[in-house]
């Protein structure tokens, strides 16, 4: 087995990939994060600091009270010492609340500039990547590891820094006071750090686990409980069978909970006795040395305060660097959805498209998936491998054609001959891999995306409606539309009467994907808000397929006016619908097979009047 895998071009180590070991890389690249918020951490650290001092200076009171305020029956100096004691606990309180403020600030500051920057990457990766990853593991990353993410900064890094910060003070104060006592103090460390280690490493391959497993009940849960999900749970009678799998998955989520709990609590307990035998052997020191009477009994007092002041931060540093490695595997698993490129990106020194015309062109063009395209979160959960140096199979191979302002020309032809992927090279959903597509002149990849598709509508077979009102999902075509343009797209669309129809009319809320309209109104509803936006180009992607003869009749009338003057390419698998196109290219594996008119195109006996012949048979063949 290769050392590395190269997934989508970054290379990474198996042994990282299941948690074995964090990658010195990893810890750098988070704390990068952290360089716009340098004023914060600075503050941070002055409070730390402060604190520290303040939390040391305690047990030389105590020293004070018993070596010389008692001895010498001074009750002013035990006055003073009381005030003091007093006025540290105020210090210390205040100075815990202003570090709470900074620690909060900079790590809810951090989980906002990611969760934004993670939004914004996923939109923009290629469209294979959503068709190969699962919902639930999308959002599995974006919600729990991320929140995974936040705790550790906001909770385990700050305690942290307080930590060890306080130490140092702590262990400065104990050498100036007795230094023998505080290297035997120091011996145990080493029974502080083995522990430590490895159950770290276990807890670090659980966690990962557990994290994996909620991703999958997320996935099973986003797509089970959505109308279709439901529905065909239902249609099958797949109830118990759904249940078990999902019982399965939390079980073992429980499972490692347990574990994760034990193997805290083994540390913390281990820790604990490790704590007391070396307090017990600075108490058996420390008081021979007053017998003795090397040192005073207010030096011992002090610093068996001290001895617990360090052993309690120890403790704590060596949980929490069994916490940091468990949610530095958050920041792992955001980090691979960032590492994934986007493939279509802006060039720089783009501009955009002006007064646009609407001519379409390709030239020589050639398409398959390039390296790394086919991968998706799966290929890095389950190990999986894209090599690099093995792209897809081409799915376009040496289409030429051109489109003229205003002219419509439908692309036809047999499923899989690449009709869908030459409609979407135009607004750049996918880039070519050799030739160019031009528009009004233009290589669409030296044109701004924005504009470009600003320019380019599209209905696709499948619209998609959001859980929100008619109102909203119109204007997601165009924000700043009026009221008054929102009529006049669903009218061209001939979805107007429909709404008002209802009883919330345009404030309808359509549910989820648009579940509560019909398949024919919710493409009437995809045409007005394509309609809305306006575009130069239009593109058909079987735009009429769910709809009835007489909803198809209607449409077909709309479109008629809405797309003249403008470019239009029409996709479609019936033929009838196209009849009228002023020109229809004929795919077949990736090549434009043939060209023409209907007319001519059934005058020629090729492919077309192959397939216009069998649907019309079909057609009469009786129920």
């Amino acid at each position: 087995m290769q050392q590395h895998m190269t997934v989508m071009g970054f290379r990474r180590d198996p042994d990282a990939v299941r948690g074995k070991r964090i990658e010195r890389a990893l810890i750098r690249r988070v704390l990068g994060l952290a360089r716009p918020y340098r004023g914060l951490l600075i503050g941070f650290l002055v409070a730390v600091i402060a604190a520290a001092v303040v939390t040391a200076i305690p047990p030389l009171l105590l020293k004070t009270l018993l070596d010389t305020a008692v001895p010498d029956e001074n009750r002013g100096l035990v006055t003073a010492l009381a005030a003091g004691a007093v006025a540290l606990a105020l210090a210390s309180a205040a100075l815990s609340l202003l570090q709470r403020w900074y620690s909060a600030r900079i790590g809810e500051g951090l989980i906002y500039d990611m969760r934004v920057a993670l939004f914004d990457h996923v939109q923009r990766l290629p469209i294979s990547f959503f068709t190969r990853t699962q919902t639930g593991a999308l959002m599995s990353r974006m919600n729990n590891d991320v929140i995974g993410a936040q705790q550790a900064v906001t909770n385990t890094l700050g305690t942290v820094a307080a930590n060890i910060i306080g130490l140092a003070v702590t262990l400065t104060f104990m050498l100036a006071l007795e230094w023998r006592l505080t290297i035997l103090t120091l011996l145990v460390l080493p029974a502080f750090i083995l522990p430590a280690r490895r159950i770290g490493r276990r807890l670090q391959v659980v966690t990962r686990e557990g994290m994996e497993l909620n991703a999958s009940m997320n996935n099973t849960l986003a797509e089970r409980f959505n109308v279709t999900g439901a529905l065909v749970v239902k249609l099958f009678g797949r109830h118990d069978r759904e249940r078990d799998g999902f019982s399965s998955r939390a079980g073992r989520v429980r499972d490692i909970g347990v574990t994760s709990a034990m193997y805290a609590r083994i540390l913390f307990v281990a820790l604990g006795l490790v704590a007391a035998v070396g307090t017990a052997v600075v108490y058996y020191v420390g008081g021979n040395l007053v017998i003795s009477g090397a040192i005073e009994i207010g030096t011992i007092a002090a610093f068996v305060v001290y001895v617990t002041q360090i052993y309690q931060p120890l403790t704590q540093l060596t949980n929490a660097r069994v916490d940091v490695i468990t949610a530095l595997v958050s920041f792992e698993r955001v980090f691979e959805v960032l590492d994934f490129p986007p493939l279509v990106a802006e060039r720089p020194g783009a501009v955009d498209v002006v007064d646009p015309m609407g001519r379409i062109a390709f030239d020589r063009v050639w398409f398959r998936h390039p390296p790394g395209a086919l991968a998706s979160l799966a290929s890095l959960e389950e190990g999986l491998v894209v090599p690099s140096d093995d792209p897809s199979a081409w799915i376009l191979r040496d289409v030429s054609f051109t489109v003229e302002p205003g002219e419509l020309v439908a692309l036809v032809g047999p499923s899989g001959a690449g009709k869908t992927t030459t409609a979407m090279l135009v607004p750049r959903i996918q880039d070519v891999s050799q030739g160019q597509v031009t528009f009004d002149g233009i290589d669409v990849r030296d044109l701004t995306m924005d504009s470009l598709r600003d320019a380019v509508g599209m209905v696709m077979q499948d619209p998609h409606l959001f859980h929100e009102s008619i109102r909203e999902n119109l204007r997601y075509g165009r924000p700043d539309a009026t009221d008054d343009d929102l009529v006049e797209a669903a009218r061209a669309a001939r979805i107007h009467d429909l709404i008002e129809s209802l009883p919330d009319g345009y404030d309808t809320i359509v549910g989820e994907r648009g579940y509560r309209m019909s398949g024919g109104e919710k493409q009437r509803l995809a045409i007005a808000r394509m309609l809305l936006k306006s575009p130069r180009v239009v593109i058909l992607d079987e735009a009429t397929s769910h709809l009835d003869s007489e909803s198809e009749l209607a449409i077909q009338h709309a479109l008629a006016d809405a797309l003249r003057g403008r470019t239009s390419l029409v996709i479609a698998h019936r033929l009838s619908t196209i009849v009228a196109a002023d020109r229809i290219l004929v795919m077949d594996e990736g090549k434009i097979v043939e060209e023409g008119r209907h007319e001519e195109l059934l005058r020629a006996g090729g492919l077309y009047a192959d397939l216009y012949r069998t649907q019309l048979d079909r057609a009469a063949e009786p129920a």
